[in-house]
């Protein structure tokens, strides 16, 4: 959304789509899952009096808007691009395939995937995890408005420590709020990697994707001892 309080801001997606090109252009096998906060919030609905259940699916459409939008952009930007939906509808997106996600990033498309998992009580960072392991995915980035993992809020406390690495288990211990606890836990026992990064940052992404350590990278340690080990 931008600098707006809601919506969809078409200079942010044209920039998104910009940054991912450049990314691609590398030769990196890019997936996206985005989210879809920026129309409608599941959570705070049904903490509101709405049902969760249809607070989550409403939740879930919002996040295909989003990804038809970047779709749009990308596509503007010449870069191949398909959605697939959680949620079958077919005459706007691919039903999730795991074979045909697969295939389409092998022949260099960008592949968002749109309705978390296609279940309620489930978000989007687990939608995230779940898909990096499904198309086995080397590192999950974790795009934010800020720099890193933070011991506390920085906006609210200028003095909060940032981390540099953590372990997937600090940050469950820790109760650091970047994804969720369900989330971590997967990567966790998968030994996937996650970086999170400042998303606005010109040339972020690319930079991570050729080796550069921006921000935080959460259970990096983890994931090369389990290598090591096999």
């Amino acid at each position: 959304m931008g600098g707006r309080g809601y919506g969809i801001d078409p200079e942010t997606v044209a920039f998104l789509a910009r940054e991912i090109s450049e990314t691609v252009n590398t030769g990196a096998k890019v997936a996206v899952v985005i989210g879809g906060g920026n129309i409608f919030r599941g959570v705070e609905a049904a903490t509101q009096g709405m049902e969760r259940v249809s607070a989550d699916y409403m939740g879930m459409l919002a996040t295909v808007i989003n990804a038809l939008a970047l779709q749009n952009a990308l596509e503007r930007a010449n870069v191949a691009t398909r959605v697939q939906s959680a949620i079958e509808m077919q005459e706007i997106a691919e039903p999730y395939i795991r074979r045909r996600a697969v295939r389409h990033l092998e022949k260099g498309r960008v592949v968002i995937f749109g309705a978390g998992t296609g279940n309620p009580y489930f978000t989007t960072d687990t939608a995230a995890a779940l898909r990096a392991m499904e198309v086995n995915a080397d590192i999950i980035m974790k795009g934010t408005k800020v720099d890193g993992v933070y011991s506390e809020d920085p906006v609210k406390n200028p003095k909060a420590k940032k981390y540099k690495t953590i372990s997937y288990i600090n940050v469950l211990r820790k109760g650091l709020a970047v994804m969720d606890s369900t989330a971590i836990s997967l990567c966790m026992d998968n030994k996937l990697p996650i970086m999170v990064f400042n998303l606005s940052g010109k040339g972020n992404i690319k930079k991570i994707v050729m080796g550069k350590h921006l921000g935080t990278l959460i259970g990096g340690r983890d994931a090369k001892r389990a290598k090591e080990r096999k």
